[in-house]
């Protein structure tokens, strides 16, 4: 038998609950804005009621979808409170998440539910390893080229989707590989160049051109999540050139130029 709904967040619980996963949107669990899927991100509730991150969208069961933003994840909605205010409200709970989060997640599963402790960083730790992966399928299928010549070469003949730059690399040299192309120009930067070089078989890599395909799409979704939940920008989530934040120098003697 279908419960009574009593008050205000029983009834936005009832409402969450109840869509369907269908189409191109999702209701975000706190801020109740629905938004394009690939902006999000889907939890599930195991058995033994622990929330369970399900990037790939793949697992069995009813999802609990959360904005994949930091404002969202670390205040579970207090953020605007406490930037109004100035004052903490709510503390954490469960281990270090935020109260208003884990009830924001205990309502939508419509009962109490383990959240993991250190939920953000276990997020981007795994959309970390999805980027990781992604490139290195990317190299293995013919549709990555590394390094500023080669790289630049495909952005000349128009065969790229998009490019992937060190995070760490230097940001004179970053733009100045963009240099001549229009601003139009997918660029991503979730990854430091220690971390691309290895999935290329060298010490350090700046700059990847990725070719058109699914792979590249793929790639341009898991960097924008990434970036919202490391800082919320728009730049990370591909729409932008990725070089206009302040990034740390290279050492040239590292292979910066790779």
């Amino acid at each position: 038998m279908r419960r009574l709904v009593t008050t205000e967040s029983d009834l936005e619980a009832d409402d969450i609950a109840d869509e369907p996963e269908t189409g191109p949107l999702r209701r975000c669990i706190v801020t109740r804005e629905r938004l394009p899927k690939e902006r999000m991100i889907r939890f599930v509730v195991g058995p033994d009621r622990q929330l369970v991150p399900d990037l790939a969208a793949r697992l069995p069961g009813r999802g609990i979808w959360l904005s994949a933003c930091r404002d969202v994840l670390e205040s579970g909605g207090a953020g605007e409170e406490r930037r109004l205010t100035g004052r903490q409200t709510g503390g954490s709970a469960a281990g270090g998440v935020d109260r208003h989060l884990a009830r924001a997640f205990a309502r939508a599963a419509r009962g109490p539910v383990t959240v993991p402790s250190d939920l953000s960083g276990l997020l981007q730790a795994a959309l970390v390893q999805r980027i990781s992966e992604l490139i290195g399928l990317t190299r293995r299928a013919g549709q990555a080229l590394a390094g500023y010549e080669k790289a630049r070469e495909v952005l000349r003949q128009g065969r790229a989707r998009l490019v992937v730059q060190a995070s760490d690399g230097s940001e004179a040299e970053r733009k100045r590989f963009l240099s001549g192309f229009g601003p139009d120009l997918t660029v991503i930067d979730p990854l430091p160049g220690e971390v691309l070089g290895r999935l290329f078989g060298r010490d350090y890599v700046v700059h990847v051109a990725i070719a058109p395909g699914k792979l590249a799409e793929s790639l341009v979704v898991e960097a924008g999540r990434l970036a919202g939940l490391r800082n919320g920008s728009g730049r990370a989530r591909g729409s932008a050139r990725a070089t206009e934040r302040e990034t740390a120098p290279v050492n040239d003697g590292t292979g910066a130029n790779g």
